[in-house]
Parts: structure tokens; C-alpha cells; sequence
């Protein structure tokens, strides 16, 4: 019979190899150990990979939705409290008309408060958040508001340009005295009305598109998530506060004066209850962008529990083959050491 010998260098290699498996084992026990899940899904799962790859697409989508709600909830909030500014300034430009009515506000009083009201207005509206506008419809990224008392205003200019052309004189003419109520009447009317509610306003005024921002808030829902400073609410209160702002001086008359403040009344009761309706609206969006995303976390619970039942592995085993591979490797590294230091040499002596 003949003997087979076995060399040195031959089971060096062999545990050469086999360190190599072990190390391989070693990293995909240590990911699986860390996350919780199979270190590669398409050989533990086989034919059901597809399904795991569905169930992890739907729950990108529905997570990517969900984040989106979070940003487009912001938006809203702000909208809702910008929304509550702009109807309590009218409130109080409301208030301060109706005491010039009573005769029991001066007309500096008045004229201060339709320049108060329309400053507070425009800076309202011109409010950006996360770098766009609020009020802009969907030209996010433009100022959606003239200021009205800005040296070059084109609003300005046109409405002291309509007045000089009806009446052939300027607001501080000595001639403004003798206006009537009547001709002031039409001159609102006629004049004003379509530079604020007709093309007049997003020729000289506004910036902002009437359509406003639609977002999808689930996978088969959208909904309208802006306000634009084009709402009919917010074109009449900014009638008001120009008209009293720059009709309600020393010179008009007191008639036409009066005309001014009684359009003006009725305009800002409009405008607020025009601007309450828009509130409103805007509730209704914040809740269903809210409810949406209920429902879709709801749906991204179940996705992940169905993906965990899939992939997931036990944290104790893949820990548990982590620490007897890591010793295995240890032991074959020191095996390995020792073979290497036998030779003939030493055999003999």
C-alpha cells in the first residue's frame, strides 16, 4: 500500500480559502446584523424578489408623498395666518371708516388708515416662504405685489393719471373743491373699478398668476394648495385703502370725501367676507393634505411590516454567526500562523 502525504503548504492553502469564505460570511452577516435585513434579497428571496421590489417602490412613492404633505402643509399654515392678518387689518381699516362715517374720525385720520391698511396688505402679500411666494398663484418666484406708495409706482401713476384725465386737474388742485359726490361716484366707478378689479390690477398691480399651485397629496388625490393676490377679496379691500389713501385729503370736497369713505366701507365689508371665504378653502385644504397623509402612513406601516416579513432577519442570529465567525477567522488566522512556522528543519533537530 502506498502512503499519501500530505504537505504543509497544502493546508496552508486550504485555510487560505477557507479564511476567504469566512471573511466573505463575516461582511454579509455583519450588514444583515446592522439592518436588519437579508445581505442579498435576490438569492434569499428567489422568485419572490419581484414582490419585495414592489412593496419597496410603493413605499418610496408613498414616503416621497408624505414628505411633499409636509412642505405643502407649511405653506398652508402660512397662507391661513398671512390670510388672518390681511382680514384683521381690514377689521381695523373697517373700523376706522366707520368712525368717518359717524363724523367721529378727522381726514388725516382716515387717510392714515387707508395708507396703513394698504401698506400692511402689500407686505402681507408679498410674504415668501422657503424662497417662494406665497401669493403668486404659481409664478412662485416673483413678487406678486406693487407697493402703491413706492416712488415709480405704475398703480400710483395710473390712478393720479385717471384722475387728472376725468378731471382735469390733480388731488391737490384748490379746484377739487367743487367736486361733487356724484362725479366722484363715477369716477370710481368708471375709472377705479377696472384698475382694481378689471385688467387694470395685473397691469399695474399684481404679479401673480390666477391659477394657483395644485398638489398631489396621495397617489389618486390632488388638490388646490395657494391662494393668489388676484382673489376678488384682496383686489377690493387694496380699492378701498388706494381710494381713501388718495382721495381723502384737505382739498376734495367734503361731499366727494364722503362718497370716498361710503364706497369704501361697503368695499372692505366685501372684501372680508370675500377673504373669510378664502380662509375657509384653505381649511378645507390643510385637512385633507392632513388626512392624506394619515392615510398614507397608515399604508407605509403595512408596506414595511410586509417588506420586514420578506427580508427581515433575526438580530439575534445574524449577531449570533457575526461573533462565531469572527472567532472561527481568529482560530484559522492562528492555525495559519503555526503551520507556517514548521519546517523540515525544525522536524529534524
Amino acid at each position: 500500500m502506498r502512503a499519501t502525504g500530505v504537505s504543509s503548504a497544502a493546508i496552508s492553502n486550504a485555510l487560505r480559502y477557507q479564511q476567504a469564505k469566512m471573511q466573505a460570511d463575516l461582511v454579509k452577516a455583519t450588514k444583515e446584523s446592522q439592518t436588519g435585513t437579508v445581505a442579498d434579497v435576490g438569492l434569499a428571496l428567489g422568485s419572490r424578489t419581484t414582490q419585495a421590489v414592489t412593496f419597496q417602490r410603493d413605499l418610496d412613492r408613498l414616503n416621497g408623498i408624505v414628505d411633499s404633505n409636509a412642505l405643502v402643509a407649511a405653506r398652508l399654515t402660512s397662507t391661513q395666518d398671512s390670510l388672518g392678518q390681511i382680514a384683521d387689518a381690514a377689521q381695523s381699516f373697517l373700523s376706522a371708516l366707520t368712525s368717518g362715517v359717524s363724523g367721529d374720525s378727522s381726514t388725516s385720520v382716515l387717510q392714515t388708515a387707508g395708507t396703513s391698511a394698504l401698506q400692511q396688505m402689500t407686505g402681507i402679500l408679498n410674504t415668501s416662504v422657503n424662497g417662494e411666494y406665497l401669493f403668486a398663484g404659481t409664478n412662485t418666484d416673483v413678487k406678486p405685489i406693487d407697493d402703491f406708495n413706492a416712488a415709480g409706482s405704475p398703480a400710483k401713476a395710473t390712478f393720479d393719471a385717471a384722475f387728472s384725465s376725468y378731471f382735469g386737474f390733480t388731488q391737490t388742485d384748490p379746484a377739487a373743491a367743487n367736486i361733487t359726490a356724484a362725479q366722484m361716484d363715477n369716477f370710481i366707478t368708471t375709472q377705479v373699478e377696472p384698475q382694481f378689479l378689471g385688467s387694470g390690477w395685473q397691469a399695474n398691480w399684481s404679479s401673480a398668476t390666477d391659477d394657483q399651485i395644485t398638489s398631489r397629496i396621495s397617489l389618486n388625490e390632488t388638490t388646490q394648495t395657494s391662494v393668489s393676490a388676484n382673489d376678488q377679496g384682496i383686489r377690493k379691500l387694496a380699492m378701498a385703502a388706494a381710494m381713501v389713501s388718495s382721495l381723502v385729503n384737505g382739498t376734495v370736497s367734503e361731499a366727494a370725501q364722503n362718497a370716498v369713505v361710503s364706497r369704501a366701507q361697503a368695499l372692505v365689508g366685501e372684501a372680508i367676507g370675500g377673504i373669510t371665504q378664502v380662509r375657509a378653502e384653505t381649511g378645507i385644504a390643510q385637512q385633507r393634505v392632513s388626512d392624506a397623509s394619515d392615510r398614507m402612513k397608515t399604508q407605509v406601516d403595512l408596506f414595511e411590516k410586509h417588506i420586514v416579513d420578506l427580508e427581515g432577519v433575526d438580530p439575534a442570529e445574524a449577531a449570533t454567526r457575526v461573533a462565531d465567525l469572527t472567532q472561527h477567522i481568529e482560530t484559522s488566522f492562528a492555525l495559519t500562523a503555526r503551520l507556517q512556522q514548521l519546517s523540515l528543519l525544525n522536524y529534524l533537530t
